[in-house]
């Protein structure tokens, strides 16, 4: 299948992409398919709206943007620590929450053709696909249900969990117990979401299955402020060093009227898509509710105790975004065209953090067996220390063309002045300048520039 193309009507696209057609979006699912960033999910089956698979690039992306965030907000703290918990937690954990009766969406369905549309995003009483009468207004709870155990009965029901974070909460006190940390202290985790999106869309912005990172902030209650200024600042340079366009990223402070039932406050950064303003991550101060709420149900004290002997439940600021739109994020920004002298390439100007692969080694000519076996040396003594192609299909300009296209920052082309002198020829992705450097050079020079 062929997927949203440059000259692609918006009802030739399937369904499941779900995509306000522009021109870069086009492009960019565009290349994500032909080079195996990714997939629609089942697309054998014709696929299923709102999932997607990613592709042998696109998990080495995902991948270093994770540890990109784990290295900055775990492992260059001393004050946060990791967790990993299961996706299906006991169904108390929910109703603690607030999620059973509050993690809806209100939603009209078709009587003809059965489609369900959230009723905020409807113009009229009638069904946007078909022209059918809708009923009344009904609340559709977004989780996924499931059943543990071999009888599905009402008392094995479960859910797969809309969020990591209720995750850390039930674990306080395994945390407390073991790493004795002292407020203020974070809990970080990654981790698989799932939600039943009626309205989801645009690529991969909004999935019915996805990766989130996210990290809770336990503080004394009336530092909380200064802590959620303080993680505004953060986070948004975080996105600035990732390469995102400042010019691009805006906070928006969500009115008291819209906050969930848990939240004090609530400010998104939000970036400028090609189809509009939308959330990037969100920040909220989540106050005492969720460890409160879990006390109370579980009969478990979960407050904090200080080294005064005082005890209390902290408020908590919750830095929380998606991988996969971030990943769109990313791509989106890194996506170039630039004119040269065989017409057009197009470059991923990725992070050289983030690249899935940071190195190309070619040999000049595929058909001299004395270059490939050097060129296997090199690739051989490149590997272990960094994620680095082969490419010894078709002449050296398309092989540039082809690793500009995913990404990769540097090419290195091993010629006959290498069996010489053991040089090499180093193109950079990005200003396509070239040098020369011994062989047992490369790996200081790679190591030097990734550290930068």
């Amino acid at each position: 299948m062929i997927l949203a193309s440059l000259e692609c009507e918006a009802n030739e696209v399937p369904k499941y992409y779900k995509l306000q057609m522009t021109d870069l979006m086009n492009k960019i699912v565009s290349l994500t398919k032909r080079r195996g960033f990714v997939f629609p999910s089942s697309e054998i089956y014709g696929g299923i709206g709102g999932f997607w698979d990613f592709g042998p690039l696109g998990v080495e992306l995902k991948n270093n943007l994770k540890k990109l965030w784990w290295q900055t907000m775990v492992q260059k703290r001393d004050e946060v620590y990791g967790l990993d918990s299961t996706i299906i937690h006991n169904p108390q954990v929910w109703q603690a929450s607030g999620h059973t009766v509050s993690f809806t969406d209100p939603l009209r369905e078709c009587k003809d053709c059965h489609q369900r549309f959230r009723e905020d995003h409807l113009k009229g009483d009638k069904c946007p696909e078909c022209g059918g009468k809708l009923t009344e207004v009904k609340q559709f709870n977004l989780m996924f249900e499931t059943y543990v155990g071999a009888a599905k009965e009402t008392a094995n029901k479960a859910y797969l969990r809309p969020e990591t974070c209720q995750g850390i909460f039930i674990n306080f006190n395994n945390v407390l117990d073991t790493v004795q940390p002292k407020i203020p202290f974070g809990i970080a985790q990654i981790g698989k979401g799932f939600r039943n999106e009626v309205t989801f869309g645009n690529f991969i912005f909004r999935d019915r299955e996805f990766e989130m990172m996210e990290l809770e902030y336990f503080v004394k209650p009336g530092d909380d402020e200064k802590w959620f200024e303080y993680w505004l600042k953060e986070r948004k340079k975080w996105f600035v060093n990732l390469g995102i366009d400042e010019k691009k990223l805006r906070f928006f402070e969500h009115p008291k009227k819209s906050l969930a039932h848990y939240s004090k406050r609530t400010v998104d950064i939000e970036y400028q898509f090609p189809f509009g303003w939308g959330e990037l991550e969100g920040i909220a101060n989540r106050t005492d509710f969720d460890l409160m709420s879990h006390s109370q149900l579980s009969g478990k004290d979960l407050r904090y105790q200080d080294e005064k002997g005082e005890k209390y439940y902290p408020y908590v600021i919750e830095p929380s975004l998606g991988v996969e739109r971030t990943v769109l994020v990313l791509l989106i920004e890194a996506y170039r065209e630039e004119k040269d002298k065989e017409g057009v390439r197009v470059v991923l100007a990725l992070n050289p953090k983030l690249a899935p692969f940071k190195v190309a080694v070619f040999p000049l000519l595929a058909n001299k067996p004395d270059l490939i076996k050097q060129a296997k040396k090199v690739y051989e003594l490149l590997k272990p220390c960094f994620n680095t192609a082969w490419d010894d299909i078709g002449n050296i300009g398309k092989r540039y063309r082809r690793q500009d296209e995913i990404g990769t920052f540097w090419c290195v082309t091993i010629d006959h002045q290498t069996l010489k002198d053991k040089t090499v020829t180093i193109r950079d992705r990005d200003t396509m300048k070239q040098e020369r450097l011994k062989v047992d050079k490369l790996i200081n020079f790679f190591q030097d520039k990734l550290s930068q």
